[in-house]
C-alpha cells in the first residue's frame, strides 16, 4: 500500500457529499435564472428593448451564471461555493496549497461542458474511475476537493511518548488549524497499514506541514509519527483544560475547589545522536501510534 492510499478511500467516500454540494449550487443557479427571466421579461415589455439587445443580455447572463458563479465564489473564498460552504468542502491544489484564479477558471469552463452541456455524465464517470474522485475539471486544473469538517476517525486518540511531554508543554499551537491536524490524525490512524517507506515519506511530508506552524521544533531523532502524536496529544490536552476552565467558570460557586496548577514533566532527553535515515524502522524507545 502506498502513502496515497490513506486518502483514496476518503476521497471516494466524499462523492455523495460533493453531489449534495453540487445540488445546492444548482438550486441557487436555477433560482438566479428564474429571477433573470422575470427581469428580462420586464425589460422587454416595459422598456421596449430591441430583440438583439435582449439576446445579448441573455447570453451575457448565461455566461455569468454558468462560468462566473463558480469562478467568482471559488476565487473570493479560496475554493468554496455556497454548496461547498454548506457541506464543509473546499477546492485546493494537488500540493495542498490554496486554489489559484487560473485553476478556478479551468474548473468553471470544464464544468460548463461536463456538468451542464453533457448532464454531468462525464463528471460522474471520471469521479468514479479516478482513485482520488476527481472530475475532468479537477484533472485539467490540477485541483482536488477536500473535506474540511468531516467526521473524525474512530478509535483511540494518538498517545504521546512520555519523554516528549516536557517539550510538548512548551509548544506554540495557536497557528495549527484543523486541516493539517486532520491530516495528521488520518496518517496516525492508518500508520500500521503502511509499508516502512510510505510510513516515513508520508510522515515526513505531514510533519513538515505541521512544523511550519508549530514551534519549537522537535528534539533531534524524533520520528515523524512520534512528533505528530505528541503535537495532537498536547493540542487535545489544552482543549480539555480550556473546556474544564470554562465549565468551572459557569458552574455554581457554592463551594470553592483548590486550584490545580499544571507541572510539566522533566525536559526531554534525546536518546539519538544522529537523525534516523529513511526509510526508518521504529526508533528505539518510541512506540508506534495507537
Amino acid at each position: 500500500m502506498t502513502g496515497d492510499a490513506v486518502v483514496v478511500d476518503v476521497q471516494i467516500a466524499q462523492l455523495p457529499i460533493r453531489a449534495g454540494a453540487r445540488l445546492i449550487d444548482l438550486a441557487i443557479q436555477v433560482g438566479l435564472a428564474l429571477g433573470a427571466v422575470f427581469l428580462l421579461t420586464l425589460l422587454w415589455s416595459d422598456l421596449g428593448l430591441d430583440d438583439s439587445i435582449l439576446q445579448a443580455i441573455t447570453i451575457l447572463f448565461l455566461v455569468l451564471l454558468l462560468v462566473g458563479y463558480p469562478l467568482i465564489f471559488e476565487s473570493l473564498t479560496l475554493g468554496r461555493t455556497p454548496g461547498k460552504m454548506a457541506l464543509g468542502l473546499r477546492v485546493v491544489s494537488d500540493d495542498g496549497s490554496p486554489q489559484r484564479f487560473r485553476q478556478a477558471m479551468f474548473r468553471a469552463l470544464a464544468g460548463t461542458v461536463e456538468i451542464f452541456a453533457l448532464s454531468g455524465a462525464p463528471a460522474v464517470i471520471c469521479s468514479l474511475a479516478h482513485p482520488r474522485g476527481k472530475r475532468l475539471g479537477d484533472l485539467f486544473a490540477g485541483t482536488v476537493v477536500i473535506t474540511e469538517r468531516g467526521p473524525r476517525q474512530d478509535g483511540p486518540p494518538p498517545m504521546m511518548h512520555p519523554r516528549l511531554a516536557g517539550w510538548a508543554a512548551t509548544l506554540e499551537l495557536s497557528q495549527l488549524t484543523e486541516e493539517p491536524a486532520a491530516m495528521a490524525r488520518q496518517y496516525l490512524a492508518r500508520w500500521h497499514q503502511l509499508n516502512p517507506v510510505a510510513q516515513y515519506e508520508m510522515g515526513q511530508r505531514i510533519a513538515a506541514q505541521v512544523a511550519a506552524v508549530v514551534s519549537p521544533p522537535p528534539p533531534p531523532g524524533v520520528p515523524p509519527h512520534a512528533y505528530l502524536a505528541a503535537v495532537l496529544a498536547e493540542r487535545r490536552r489544552r482543549e480539555s483544560v480550556r473546556l474544564e476552565r470554562a465549565r468551572q467558570a459557569t458552574a455554581p460557586t457554592s463551594h470553592s475547589e483548590p486550584a490545580v496548577s499544571y507541572q510539566p514533566p522533566p525536559a526531554y532527553q534525546p536518546v539519538y545522536q544522529q537523525p534516523v535515515p529513511p526509510p526508518p524502522t521504529t526508533p528505539g524507545g518510541f512506540a508506534p501510534p495507537v
